[in-house]
């Protein structure tokens, strides 16, 4: 049977470069504003060309144009397939972006970087310019994301080590950033200060982007007990649309024989599940838990292959033996 392509329409698809377009902004207006005034180095592609620009003096948009134009033919050739308009739209405007932002001195300006060396105040620019610029990039970055864009970089590099290798994307991410933060030390005028820094930009942005993107998809396990577990049960699932699974229990102290109603729902959904209880049973009792992850219909689906049971690598060696 023919596949059938889903048809994107214009205003979705101008709504998704006009967001891209943002984050792009978000994400080199970071950088530009809050880090590289600061002598400071962050993760990724764009940190890596930062400590090259301090240690030669050419601009980052020429080291990061040809890196990731370079990284992009190679990851056609070992990945067999394209990265979509998105990704080379974005990897283009942010060459733009780091071009012309540093001609705008109001960008320069607005990120404590006017503060005289000698002022008291000179460190908490060193202290507060790579928190503001972790969270704007990780913004940037995570409104690229949800609209299935990328900026490349070591992005790339995660895809192609992921194929040969049993190592995650975010190992990679880590490892690599770990190394381009602490490589800064190499350059004479450097010193341990700039690297830690360097990890607070890195720390920054990190936690803001898991936030941003996964922080709607966090879930809860909230279980009720209440007498009136049917009138509740029923409530929920009717009128709130949430699936409910009821255990029989027994109170140790009254001997009654009742049931206990679970439901798992994303973190957003608690308040309504809350009160949809007590409209029923003002004397119900709730305990919630947050649960590391839910994988089935309407949450998380399980990814990769499953393993082969070690019966059936077994049966294959003997048979391989008998051979």
């Amino acid at each position: 049977m023919p596949q059938i392509k889903k048809k994107v329409s214009a205003k979705k698809l101008i709504l998704d470069y006009f967001l891209i377009t943002i984050g792009v902004f978000l994400y080199t207006f970071s950088w530009q504003a809050f880090v590289v005034p600061t002598g400071i180095s962050g993760g990724g592609l764009v940190g890596f060309c930062t400590v090259l620009n301090y240690a030669t003096g050419i601009p980052i948009p020429v080291f990061f144009g040809t890196i990731n134009a370079a990284l992009l033919v190679v990851g056609t050739i070992v990945l067999g397939r394209g990265f979509g308009f998105k990704t080379i739209y974005s990897i283009i405007l942010s060459t733009i972006f780091f071009a012309i932002m540093p001609g705008m001195d109001w960008i320069y300006n607005i990120g404590l970087n006017t503060i005289p060396p000698e002022s008291p105040q000179a460190a908490l620019r060193y202290l507060v310019n790579p928190i503001i610029g972790g969270f704007l990039c990780a913004a940037g970055i995570a409104l690229i994301f949800k609209r299935n864009g990328s900026t490349g970089g070591t992005d790339i590099v995660a895809l192609i080590i992921n194929k040969y290798r049993d190592i995650s994307p975010g190992k990679v991410f880590m490892y690599t950033d770990f190394c381009i933060v602490a490589s800064i030390m190499l350059l004479p005028d450097k010193h341990l200060s700039d690297v830690i820094f360097g990890y607070i930009f890195t720390i920054a942005f990190s936690y803001m982007v898991d936030l941003i993107l996964t922080g709607s998809e966090q879930s809860v396990q909230v279980i009720i007990f209440s007498s009136k577990y049917q009138e509740v049960a029923d409530n929920l699932m009717y009128e709130h649309n949430r699936g409910v699974t009821a255990l029989d229990s027994v109170g140790w102290y009254s001997k009654q024989e009742g049931k206990v109603l679970i439901v798992v729902a994303r973190k957003q959904q608690l308040k309504d599940i809350t009160q949809a209880v007590k409209g029923v049973d003002p004397k119900a009792f709730i305990s919630v838990s947050n649960v590391a992850a839910v994988y089935g219909l309407g949450f998380a689906e399980i990814k990769g292959k499953p393993h082969k049971s070690s019966e059936s690598r077994i049966k294959r060696l003997l048979k391989w033996i008998d051979s």
